[in-house]
């Protein structure tokens, strides 16, 4: 009995362990996320702004992240995280290259105010990760010379230039939206119109 009491004992350690573990996560990416909503609208807000949008006390805000400088860090880490993610879910591989393209440009697209948070920041592009090649980069490099081989992207546009195209038009539609109170819908239809013709082998 005594070593089924202690087992079971255990078990309700880890479960406690693990629950906490969860909220601590959960509180963790409520204060990210209303960091990238409040930074991105407002590049000065304090970290009490934040505390306020993410609804955490600011003691909490602070058990997490001490300083400013360590919530930019975070931020600059999740960041490029999410711009990985969304480029694995363009599956860049797949299909003709002006399709993938398409993709890729629509699920950027969704990450409107995670990158004009970053744009509002330019700190959190100051770490070592920023300069050096993602995941997602090198995929838009593969995709760029596979649509040169297919015939299907101009050859004369090497992959970082389209890469410098792809994040200036984007900016544009993020900033259609906010500026000239255009619907999503819309900016993303221009957005993707706008790339197109740019990097298109033979633009009509």
């Amino acid at each position: 009995m005594g070593a089924k009491l202690s087992k079971l004992s255990g078990m309700v350690d880890r479960t406690s362990v693990d629950v906490e573990s969860r909220a601590r996560a959960r509180t963790r990416r409520a204060i990210l996320d209303a960091a990238i909503t409040v930074l991105s609208q407002h590049s000065s807000a304090s970290l009490g702004d934040v505390a306020d949008a993410a609804g955490v006390g600011r003691t909490t805000l602070h058990r997490y992240f001490p300083e400013r400088a360590d919530l930019l860090t975070a931020l600059s880490a999740d960041v490029l995280a999410q711009i990985d993610a969304a480029a694995e879910r363009a599956q860049l591989d797949r299909g003709p290259a002006p399709d993938a393209l398409d993709r890729l440009c629509q699920e950027f697209f969704e990450l409107g105010d995670i990158l004009m948070c970053v744009f509002s920041q330019p700190e959190l592009m100051n770490t070592p990760a920023w300069e050096e090649c993602s995941d997602a980069d090198r995929a838009l490099i593969r995709l760029v010379e596979r649509g040169h081989a297919e015939g299907t992207l101009d050859p004369a546009l090497d992959p970082l230039w389209v890469q410098q195209v792809l994040w200036s038009v984007l900016y544009a539609a993020w900033q259609h939206t906010r500026e000239n109170s255009v619907s999503k819908h819309r900016a993303l239809d221009l957005c993707l119109r706008s790339v197109r013709k740019v990097v298109a082998a033979n633009p009509g």
